[in-house]
């Protein structure tokens, strides 16, 4: 594979609970590209350093040219030099993985991540990103000099945003994920109820709006129901990790289909709360696998953007109908966030 004389080579790592990917990138003056990639699952390895060592290896056999650096994005908050990981017996420690790799070391947080990768993704690309039109069919040209909103569902939710000014991009970390449960009527408010007894105060967003919120959501709607449907009553009885794809795929059973609407009327809710924060004219980006693999939720019937755009005050209407939203379907987006933030700030 040929490569430029100006180009910064960059290992850029994944990490979740899950799974953890390995990519050799080449960044310069063109743009970010990814050489190769290898994917691994993370409890099946002693530490990050030895699957690292594997592909740096196998990138050499093939001829490809050694890292510069390596960047780690992982699932949690960076804490003097480490990320904790949850679900996994070995933690992503900075100064380990420099002593056995020989490179310079970057951690930072998934969102963080996921904050530099949209920096790179093409509007004009669909299969990176999917615009979600306004409740006027249009779709607003982002401010180049704007902030960035970025909200993804997953397992959790995460939250982050880029500003951008003199001082060039910087992109910051956030708990977003975990602003107060929107309520916006009878039912919602009955919700945050039902929730509110499982915490020790107030729930946050997160417990609706998120991969395992979805399954939350139809539990609630289940023991409010007189009867249950057998399609809803079958996915509730599925290991917690199986329910929510399996809700979503679920169109025809009222229960399940109530439980995504209410999903993605509080994500959209949730954006809208963190918009009037950020103001991000630079666009809002929904990313984590939930939104990517369910966009015709989002989609239909105008759902998420109706409530995007349902303020109680009217300057607000018109801070969300001129931000551009859009969904991240790009699912190396972290990698090349990994990289991207090391090109920016070396």
């Amino acid at each position: 594979m040929p490569t430029s004389d100006n180009e910064q080579f960059i290992l850029a790592a994944d990490v979740g609970g899950t799974n953890l990917s390995l990519a050799l990138m080449g960044g310069g003056p063109s743009g970010v590209r990814l050489l190769r990639k290898g994917l691994y699952r993370t409890a099946e390895e002693p530490s990050l350093t030895e699957p690292a060592r594997r592909f740096l290896g196998q990138c050499a056999a093939e001829g490809l040219p050694a890292p510069a650096a390596l960047c780690v994005s992982g699932a949690g908050p960076v804490r003097d030099g480490v990320i904790p990981l949850t679900n996994v017996a070995w933690d992503i420690d900075g100064a380990a993985l420099e002593a056995g790799l020989g490179v310079p070391v970057r951690l930072i947080n998934d969102f963080s991540a996921v904050a530099y990768g949209v920096l790179l993704l093409d509007p004009a690309d669909p299969d990176q990103l999917l615009p979600i039109p306004h409740g006027d069919g249009s779709r607003p040209a982002p401010d180049p000099a704007g902030p960035i909103l970025v909200v993804g569902a997953g397992t959790g939710l995460g939250v982050g945003f880029v500003t951008r000014g003199a001082g060039g991009v910087r992109v910051h970390a956030s708990e977003g994920g975990h602003i107060g449960l929107p309520v916006t009527g009878e039912e919602t408010l009955r919700l945050w109820r039902h929730l509110r007894d499982r915490f020790p105060g107030p729930p946050g967003a997160e417990a609706a709006v998120s991969g395992t919120g979805i399954a939350t959501l139809l539990g609630f709607l289940a023991g409010e129901a007189s009867e249950v449907p057998p399609e809803a009553a079958r996915i509730l009885a599925l290991a917690p990790e199986a329910r929510p794809a399996a809700i979503a795929a679920a169109v025809e059973d009222p229960l399940c289909r109530r439980s995504m609407e209410l999903f993605v009327e509080l994500y959209a809710r949730v954006c809208a709360e963190l918009a009037a924060v950020i103001l991000p004219t630079g666009g809002v980006f929904l990313a984590g696998g939930v939104a990517g693999k369910n966009a015709a939720w989002f989609l239909e019937e105008d759902r998420f953007m109706r409530a995007f755009e349902q303020n109680y005050r009217s300057h607000l209407d018109d801070l969300t109908r001129s931000v551009p939203v859009h969904i991240v379907r790009d699912y190396a987006v972290s990698l090349y966030g990994a990289a991207n933030a090391v090109l920016i700030r070396p």
